[in-house]
């Protein structure tokens, strides 16, 4: 495992050099104050946590963990209720089906009117972008578990609760984490438009706040900030992911010894 979190760390120093690079390639042949250079925006960074940026930082990521939660707590048990019942998913799906390509960011003036304007509305709006995701990732992952182990979960004599737990849970869970993954990225996208309207903290008002203010360098250490945040959240699910992995590692040795021990004793 320390192999595996060393190549993660150097995967990242290397991704990060490369954007680097990139960055600096692009300073030197804009040679515009439009880009500045990364030292002058990272310089800039430390010096804005330093004032109110980490009042921005911190208003971005309580809504979209708000956001991810709510999301999660609805997604996950209505993907499951639509992959086990054949009849509920082929009432349900059509709807899902309509609602799922309509672009709900243009909804955000009806979520003001209807929410106000303050968080419920932004949260809402990631809600119902990120919802369908993770409810269709269930879906399909419930749907992908073959029927011979539902049989064999019942010959067990293992009751609705315990197959859900032994069975359904960590059969749909890397779909879950897929679609989480997928998730960030756009609720990161939609936060910095969402942002933008009646609102006085988060990264997207200070990105556009300083293009309005033409302080380039300050709105690039924004979209720092913005980066960052989003590996943050990346490197939280990968932490989940390895924590549930390893939880299921161990619950599944103390199984085989158990099993063992039943042997002996019989």
């Amino acid at each position: 495992m320390r192999i595996m979190k060393k190549l993660s760390c150097l995967k990242t120093i290397w991704g990060s050099s490369m954007v680097l690079c990139f960055w600096y390639v692009m300073h030197l042949f804009v040679n515009s104050s439009i880009i500045p250079s990364p030292h002058a925006t990272i310089a800039a960074f430390f010096r804005l946590l330093q004032e109110d940026m980490h009042m921005h930082i911190i208003f971005s990521l309580y809504r979209i963990f708000i956001a991810i939660l709510i999301s999660i707590s609805v997604g996950v048990p209505i993907g499951l209720l639509l992959g086990l019942r054949e009849k509920v998913d082929r009432l349900i799906s059509p709807v899902v089906y309509i609602l799922y390509p309509i672009p709900k960011i243009a909804f955000l003036p009806v979520f003001m009117l209807l929410l106000g304007l303050g968080e419920r509305s932004k949260i809402f709006l990631i809600v119902t972008i990120i919802i369908f995701q993770i409810l269709i990732a269930t879906r399909d992952g419930v749907k992908n578990i073959p029927r011979e182990l539902f049989l064999s979960v019942k010959s067990l004599g293992l009751n609705e609760w315990q197959t859900y737990v032994h069975l359904i849970i960590p059969a749909v869970l890397p779909q879950i984490i897929s679609a989480l993954r997928i998730s960030i990225g756009i609720s990161i996208s939609v936060l910095f438009f969402a942002e933008n309207f009646a609102t006085t903290y988060g990264i997207g008002y200070f990105i556009i706040n300083n293009w309005i203010m033409v302080n380039y360098v300050d709105m690039f250490a924004g979209i720092l900030a913005l980066s960052l945040m989003g590996i943050l959240l990346f490197k939280i699910i990968d932490w989940l992911e390895y924590k549930i992995l390893k939880y299921r590692i161990v619950e599944k040795d103390i199984s085989v010894v158990e099993k063992d021990i039943l042997n002996e004793d019989n």
